[in-house]
């Protein structure tokens, strides 16, 4: 993250950061005193951390620091910024889980600074249960426990919800911290990736879906069972390589969690019977059946 990189950045912002700005405006903005939209001032911020001028490089690493939690929410609308000011967003407020969960669940987020955020998150982890009193079962042994088990190289295979194996990690489960949780999210199997995609805790279902081991059949699968979860369905409508899957995308219109946006994206991508059931179905969401009614009639005057 060290390397020069190149970013187009607005004119508002551009007038800021340059190094022919005067210094006292290049500190007002590291400093937040200009009127700038969040997107553009963590832009600024970023910028100005790799300022020439140490005062002005602390002042807006304190800047972004200290900056509520509202102020990065402009983060989940941003489609396209680059890793590098991510990766600089990580490591001045990481700590913080809201802000944490957004970079964690954004598709520019890069490898290493997913590594940087988990470790975060399982360090946090591990600090709770350090002021534990006392906890019923030993989280250590079980993680121990975890890390002992193969993984399962038969990706293909189905899991079993009867089988000793599988209950055998769903008990596991129930005594793991979140740390050991996000672990296994990351890098197990099959069954572990299908019992953790269901935990109510987003650092580790989420976790599932970054898994590089997990197949489009299962997302599929996890599209299908009704998911709730706000944020799993944001993650898979910024996989590009997922939704390049007609089946996915169907399921995604599907879906009554999936951002209606992007619902609509994908309605548009859909062939004409599938279109013309939509127009029909009180399954979905009255805006798309609308919509999809009059895609059929833009078609027939066409």
């Amino acid at each position: 993250m060290s390397e020069p990189v190149r970013i187009a950045i607005p004119v508002a912002v551009a007038a800021l950061v340059r190094k022919e700005t005067p210094l006292q405006e290049r500190l007002q903005a590291a400093r937040g005193e200009m009127e700038l939209h969040p997107q553009e001032l963590l832009l600024a911020l970023f910028c100005l951390s790799k300022d020439a001028e140490q005062e002005v490089r602390s002042a807006a690493e304190t800047t972004l620091r200290e900056l509520p939690d509202e102020r990065f929410d402009c983060l989940a609308a941003w489609s396209d910024p680059h890793p590098a000011i991510l990766h600089t967003i990580a490591l001045a407020c990481g700590f913080r889980p809201s802000v944490r969960n957004l970079l964690l669940a954004h598709s520019s987020t890069a490898d290493v600074t997913t590594e940087l955020l988990l470790a975060a998150a399982v360090h946090e982890a591990q600090m709770q249960q350090d002021e534990a009193i006392e906890a019923p079962v030993s989280e250590q042994s079980a993680v121990d426990h975890a890390e002992q088990l193969p993984s399962s190289d038969d990706e293909d295979a189905v899991v079993n919800e009867d089988s000793e194996e599988y209950l055998s990690k769903y008990q596991m489960v129930q005594v793991m911290g979140i740390g050991e949780k996000i672990k296994m999210a990351l890098t197990g199997d099959k069954e572990w990736r299908k019992i953790l995609i269901k935990d109510a805790n987003k650092l580790v279902s989420g976790g599932v879906l970054k898994n590089p081991r997990i197949t489009e059949p299962e997302v599929l699968t996890i599209l299908k069972s009704g998911v709730q979860n706000d944020e799993i369905m944001r993650l898979i409508c910024s996989n590009k390589e997922w939704v390049k899957n007609y089946q996915i995308r169907k399921a995604l219109i599907e879906n009554p969690k999936t951002p209606l946006a992007s619902a609509l994206r994908f309605l548009g991508t859909m062939n004409e019977k599938d279109v013309s059931g939509y127009a029909k179905s009180r399954n979905i969401s009255s805006v798309l059946a609308t919509q999809a009614k009059r895609m059929l009639l833009n078609k027939k005057r066409a």
